[in-house]
């Protein structure tokens, strides 16, 4: 009994560090255009060489993650891309931008007073926010890069992120091979444009900051538009549904297995 104790708390004591660890492969950077800067991070393979190329993950953070810090946005999913074994499996450029306090990665009205969750109304037409505008143009930025796979291009998001996903993709049809957005919601009028696109839905089913019909209707939208997505419903997950996203086995291997065709 003892000796498991000791176990525990050695990987208590440990995991923290590991995480520290993590995030240190990604490296802080600053995106400036017409003045406006956007935070990030970046991870490059391992064995980094311009000579080769490798595939791009743009991972769109929820909106507790916020801020000025070029930190709080490795918060989820940074350690997934960093295993070892992941790194080793999957390699890749993985980028992390950070969307400032004051901004949301799509265009949202978000009135967070109602009982049960947040009641969004999400619109079309409008320019993107300045933090995914800085984001498009940030990655515009590496696409021009030679070490970049232009046909393995992806982009994950949580929450704020998965509706900045679903955004991304509506503005950008033809740059991603596949899309992950976890709990999250959008337009269901735009999906026409990229309904051919990979994507994979997660949401929990007992989501009461997000309503999980926000992707039903998503992944609804998508099948009349004549797209084939993969939805996920946990029945027992709340809005921290990345959780079990980010441990479905075939998470990473589902996502690098997509190869962009033009259409």
């Amino acid at each position: 009994m003892k000796n498991r104790l000791k176990l525990v708390s050695f990987f208590i004591l440990c995991f923290p560090m590991i995480m520290i660890a993590q995030h240190g492969l990604y490296e802080k950077s600053n995106f400036v255009k017409d003045g406006d800067t956007l935070r990030y991070r970046i991870m490059l393979p391992k064995n980094f060489t311009e000579g080769k190329e490798y595939p791009l993950v743009l991972f769109l953070h929820g909106a507790g993650e916020r801020g000025s810090d070029n930190e709080s946005q490795l918060t989820h999913g940074s350690s997934l891309f960093a295993s070892e074994e992941n790194r080793e499996n999957f390699p890749a450029i993985v980028i992390f931008p950070q969307c400032p306090k004051d901004s949301y990665w799509s265009n949202a009205d978000v009135d967070r007073s109602p009982e049960g969750g947040v009641k969004l109304v999400f619109s079309d037409g409008k320019e993107p926010t300045k933090a995914l505008g800085l984001t498009m143009n940030l990655l515009d930025d590496f696409l021009e890069k030679p070490f970049v796979k232009k046909d393995q291009v992806y982009v994950v998001g949580l929450s704020m992120g998965g509706m900045g996903t679903f955004e991304i993709l509506s503005r950008k049809p033809e740059t991603f091979a596949a899309a992950i957005p976890i709990c999250g919601g959008g337009r269901e009028e735009a999906v026409k444009r990229y309904a051919k696109t990979p994507i994979w839905v997660f949401h929990g089913a007992l989501d009461n900051v997000v309503s999980p019909l926000h992707s039903v209707k998503m992944v609804e939208a998508l099948l009349e538009a004549g797209g084939k997505p993969k939805f996920t419903l946990y029945d027992n997950a709340n809005h921290n549904s990345w959780d079990p996203a980010f441990a479905e086995p075939d998470f990473l291997k589902w996502l690098f297995s997509n190869t962009l065709t033009k259409q």
